[in-house]
């Protein structure tokens, strides 16, 4: 019971040893075959699992940049209503009635003429704060803007204003004591 099948072949006579040496070697070239073949699928389980964890990876990514951008969004608006809250001017009850343009609508506000006067050559801006309007310093008006342009309202930059004054006025000058 000790003789290998190809042994008791060999004694049978049915093969001869060469073809029993040409036999040997099926064996193991199936094996390392074999071996490759269930190693592929383990190279694709591998390749699988990479690309699902990558895919995780980028979606984590994506999600932490949205998170990012909201709370920039959400400290940029609390820098603006901090800075608002601060500087705003009091508009108390103003005689004069400063009107103003804003989202295809003319908008009042009332105002002293002191007021009146520095928003007109620039010292002063209007902001939106919430649904209100908020008189501010140019300066402040000028860090909104910085933060979000949609912010400021009415701001006469007075550069531009001595420029325009310079432009259109030549032998013609217009007062400024115009109101509308």
């Amino acid at each position: 019971m000790g003789n290998s099948l190809k042994d008791q072949f060999l004694k049978a006579g049915l093969v001869d040893a060469n073809r029993a040496k040409a036999a040997k070697p099926d064996r193991p070239k199936n094996s390392i075959q074999n071996r490759r073949k269930g190693s592929g699928d383990v190279d694709a389980a591998k390749r699988a699992a990479q690309q699902a964890q990558a895919q995780a990876a980028e979606r984590d990514r994506q999600l932490n940049l949205r998170n990012n951008e909201a709370a920039e969004k959400k400290a940029v608006a609390a820098q603006l209503k901090q800075l608002i809250e601060a500087n705003r001017l009091p508009k108390g009850e103003g005689d004069v009635a400063f009107q103003f343009a804003h989202r295809n609508k003319i908008h009042r506000l009332f105002i002293t003429t002191d007021m009146h006067k520095q928003l007109v050559v620039g010292s002063l801006a209007i902001v939106m704060f919430g649904k209100h309007y908020e008189i501010v310093p140019s300066a402040v008006a000028e860090k909104i803007r910085a933060r979000n342009d949609s912010g400021v309202v009415l701001y006469n930059d007075p550069q531009q204003i001595k420029d325009h004054d310079r432009d259109a006025e030549g032998d013609h000058p217009v007062p400024d004591d115009l109101m509308w």
